[in-house]
């Protein structure tokens, strides 16, 4: 039943994201991000959270962190990953850092290296910095750490910059079939 489920959202939120982006103004997004459509759709709890972004920030998600008010640990970031010639998503707490080697291993590869970052924008749909690991213009393969299942809620992109959702681990997991491995680093 959870599998019918999980496939059902995913429907849902393809329809959704496909009708937002039909929408008048020549596709301009009225409203919300794909990745709060996708949450709206799959009919999942999530919290907003705005900030003003800071360009003259070193890092995205150190900053969301600081502006939130919320423990790096539960702040992840959402990197994509050229594994073996295919795109992967890995999703780190931003206290940390990706381990590209555990993430091949994740998804049965051999070697993993970062995406090109202009290849992860135009592939996403997002830029970077607000790259979401939910309502991706094309959907990746998704590894989220292991960490976050130590959480009740854990905040990611909501796909743009000074934009973040809150969700719980379980209902990320679900929506972007991620698999959980440790493949962060502190």
């Amino acid at each position: 039943m959870a599998k019918k489920a999980k496939k059902q959202g995913a429907q849902q939120a393809s329809e959704a994201r496909e009708a937002h982006s039909n929408r008048a103004g020549g596709g301009r997004r009225v409203g919300g991000t794909p990745a709060t459509v996708a949450l709206t759709a799959a009919g999942v709890e999530f919290t907003v959270h705005s900030y003003d972004h800071d360009p003259s920030h070193p890092s995205y998600g150190e900053e969301a962190a600081e502006a939130m008010g919320v423990s790096p640990d539960r702040v992840f970031k959402t990197l994509v990953a050229d594994v073996d010639g295919a795109l992967v998503v890995g999703v780190v707490p931003v206290a940390g850092s990706l381990d590209l080697k555990a993430l091949a291993a994740a998804v049965g590869g051999k070697r993993a290296a970062m995406a090109d970052p202009a290849l992860a924008e135009r592939t996403t749909g997002y830029v970077r910095g607000g790259i979401s690991p939910l309502g991706q213009r094309k959907k990746l393969r998704t590894v989220l750490d292991a960490s976050a299942s130590s959480h009740a809620t854990i905040c990611v992109s909501a796909g743009r910059r000074g934009l973040e959702v809150e969700v719980s681990p379980e209902d990320l997991t679900a929506l972007t079939d991620a698999t959980l491995a440790p493949i962060g680093r502190a």
